[in-house]
């Protein structure tokens, strides 16, 4: 009995189908993007609607990089990335490329809580994605930005790749990035981070089928906290340790269910190469 009973649930597990974004900058990263561009514009820094976080201090997560994205269309996105060498960065593949749209450049803001002013700008177009990633599934979803050598300072650090085997299951980690505040209102344009905890895979996968690959993180979206719109690429840490790319949320909200991450350790040999 007991071991029928691990079956059924194991197979419910697979059958969850909650929904993902599939198209990122068509579905996300333009509309937000445009939304940052609104709110600097109005001058809406007062970081009052966060999802769960709060505002970074300058320095406060000096890994952290904004990214501007132009598209071959012509229309602009956003992601975040990790500064992981005076030369590289991490961030997602689905902010180089998605099933219908391409980045032509990306403009990474090193050293500024301010995604549109100030810190560091360094304009590059050489990306390298994972060659396994697929255009139509969240699996591989990673990539290396190579930039002109920048200095370092209190403000600008890179941050180490997690390798090894652990798995980080009920850890605290520190997200940030330049996203979405809520849902369905409005945003401004300042970094801000947030605290979430690490739940294992299992848990994950009755939300997400996409959990059941071991390259997927997920952190749990417990007491509204979640990653959002416009974070994609950005940093999940523990401590100076960088554990978690930020790949998807639901699509019916961003603290509907567990957010999903790259996981950083099944891609720490690949990411260390390039």
């Amino acid at each position: 009995m007991k071991l029928l009973i691990v079956v059924l649930g194991l197979a419910l597990a697979v059958t969850a189908e909650e929904p993902i974004f599939r198209d990122y900058h068509l579905e996300i990263g333009i509309p937000e993007r445009a939304r940052i561009d609104a709110a600097e514009a109005a001058a809406d820094f007062d970081g009052s609607r966060i999802i769960g976080g709060q505002v970074s201090a300058l320095g406060a997560v000096p890994h952290l990089a904004g990214l501007q994205i132009e598209l071959t269309t012509g229309q602009r996105s956003v992601c975040g990335s990790s500064l992981i060498s005076n030369t590289r960065l991490v961030t997602a593949a689905h902010c180089w490329r998605t099933a219908s749209l391409t980045a032509t450049t990306f403009t990474v803001i090193l050293g500024s809580v301010n995604y549109n002013s100030g810190g560091v700008r360094i304009t590059t177009s050489n990306v390298v994605m994972h060659p396994s990633y697929n255009l139509f599934e969240p699996y591989n979803d990673v990539a290396v930005i190579r930039i002109s050598h920048v200095n370092l300072n209190n403000n600008i650090q890179p941050i180490a790749l997690a390798n090894g085997f652990d798995d980080y299951f009920g850890a605290t980690a520190i997200a940030a990035g330049f996203g979405r505040t809520e849902d369905f209102g409005p945003v401004s344009s300042v970094a801000r981070q947030v605290s979430l905890q690490v739940i294992d895979n299992v848990e994950c996968a009755w939300t997400f089928r996409e959990a059941r690959h071991a390259s997927i993180l997920c952190t749990s979206n417990s007491g509204g906290r979640s990653p959002c719109g416009g974070d994609s690429g950005g940093p999940l840490a523990v401590g100076n340790t960088l554990i978690g790319i930020a790949n998807f949320v639901s699509a019916r909200g961003c603290t509907a269910g567990p957010a999903a991450f790259a996981r950083v350790t099944y891609f720490a040999s690949w990411l260390s190469s390039q």
